[in-house]
């Protein structure tokens, strides 16, 4: 180490001179808090001066490099991003956001005491059930229903118990895993129940379904395929017929449709996602399924059917473990009232971004293009969450030329708020679809800091 480094060293200011110096830091974070950062930064600083790195050290500068510490560790890692990707439900950025209606129903509960479980008209304890089943059962003509708090919960719950320490016959076809390693065999042991797979991984008939039936038996599971599409020579019973060959033989039925979908997404130019009213009109005994997919809500788990399975679900000692939040239900009764006032295609975000039109996308693309002096490229916007597998929407891109797009892409991921974009043919591209409303003035701001 050189002389000049190591006079740099013995010149280094002290603990607490530099916290004398930090009174706005301190009243903001609090002396703790800004004692610790600046023994990190003197810490960092003394080791760059040992490597015999030329330093520019004064107090001003120490200050400025404690509170980029402090702004650094006080940031929550769970933030609010700009979703440029063009997936819709996209499942590492939160899946659907909520409308307005479910943010104001969560503050309003948030804020002060609820009716959580509390009956107004009785003045005693209530069920937190009530809130959403009448509603759920108008929606989708089910006997009853039940909300607990993701779908995983919703299909553990019903196997624990309905199925547990019996059979429950499921295609090979359907046995998926989905993001984050959720395998249906898996949940199916951790449930007490005993798979029997029957079929093929690309067919399955209705005699393989029979076949199998022993007294062992209780239910027929049907999974929805989520995350992939099979092509090609496939075959897979029809829901009805496997209602038909359950309830032959007393048997329950099981849809874990998972997407949610209550509107048919091929009027909006999609493929056809399987609805929840098809699946209960089927003859399906009990259907599970997500709240924050097609449905557009919060994360939950939903469950409908009959009316005594219901009940033993609620009754069943996980149904505690799993049940829903006061913030969950009250911005799902909220994004719920949304389909029954026929006005969710305009309220609830998601179906604002699959029903958007195409000229008002490109008409945004075209416009950004020429405040940034980039291109504009056509494109795809896919639905996600494990709906629609490969079905897209078309769309425009803003389409911006880098030498280096990983770097962009990584100073986008460091802005407040992040901007999360993909990269294409060496472009850095943007889809409008899926950037929301409010957030297009920051967006344009943001991308100016980074490109102009």
């Amino acid at each position: 180490m050189s002389i000049h480094n190591k006079n740099l060293l013995r010149a280094l200011p002290s603990v607490d001179t530099l916290l004398n110096h930090s009174t706005d830091l301190i009243v903001q974070y609090g002396r703790d808090d800004v004692r610790d950062a600046i023994r990190a930064v003197l810490d960092q600083t003394r080791q760059q001066i040992i490597k015999d790195n030329d330093l520019l050290i004064n107090e001003i500068s120490l200050l400025s490099q404690v509170a980029d510490y402090l702004l650094q560790q006080n940031t929550p890692s769970l933030r609010e991003v700009i979703n440029a990707t063009g997936v819709i439900i996209h499942t590492n950025l939160g899946r659907a956001p909520l409308s307005k209606s479910a943010l104001q129903a969560m503050q309003a509960v948030a804020t002060g005491y609820s009716t959580l479980e509390y009956n107004l008209e009785q003045g005693t304890r209530g069920s937190r059930n009530q809130h959403l089943e009448d509603l759920l059962k108008q929606l989708t003509g089910a006997e009853a229903a039940l909300v607990v708090n993701n779908n995983a919960a919703a299909t553990v719950l019903a196997l624990s118990a309905l199925a547990h320490n019996k059979e429950v016959i499921v295609s090979r076809g359907q046995l998926v895993e989905i993001g984050g390693g959720f395998r249906v065999p898996e949940i199916m042991q951790q449930s007490g129940a005993t798979l029997v797979e029957v079929g093929t991984t690309n067919r399955t008939r209705a005699a393989d379904y029979r076949r199998a039936i022993t007294e062992q038996t209780a239910l027929l599971m049907h999974v929805h395929p989520s995350n992939f599409k099979q092509l090609g020579f496939i075959k897979e019973t029809p829901l009805q017929e496997l209602v038909h060959i359950a309830h032959e033989h007393g048997l329950i039925v099981l849809d874990d449709l998972g997407s949610g979908a209550l509107i048919d997404t091929a009027l909006y130019g999609l493929d056809h996602e399987p609805t929840v009213q098809e699946s209960l009109a089927a003859g399906c005994d009990l259907v599970t399924f997500s709240g924050d997919k097609l449905l557009g809500g919060p994360q939950a788990g939903i469950i409908l059917g009959r009316g005594d399975l219901i009940q033993q679900l609620k009754h069943h000692p996980l149904a505690r473990a799993f049940r829903a939040d006061k913030l969950c239900l009250a911005a799902l009764y909220a994004t719920l009232r949304h389909y029954r006032q026929g006005n969710a295609l305009e309220n609830i975000p998601i179906w604002q971004m699959i029903t958007r039109p195409l000229t008002d996308i490109k008409a945004q693309a075209y416009e950004w293009a020429q405040m940034f002096n980039a291109t504009v490229q056509p494109g795809e916007s896919t639905v996600g969450g494990g709906s629609l597998p490969g079905a897209t929407l078309p769309t425009y891109l803003l389409a911006i030329n880098h030498p280096q797009p990983d770097v962009l892409t990584a100073q986008l991921r460091q802005l407040s708020p992040p901007i999360i974009a993909r990269i294409t043919a060496n472009h850095v591209v943007f889809d409008p679809r899926t950037i929301l409303p409010e957030q297009t003035t920051l967006f344009t701001q943001l991308l100016k800091g980074i490109i102009l």
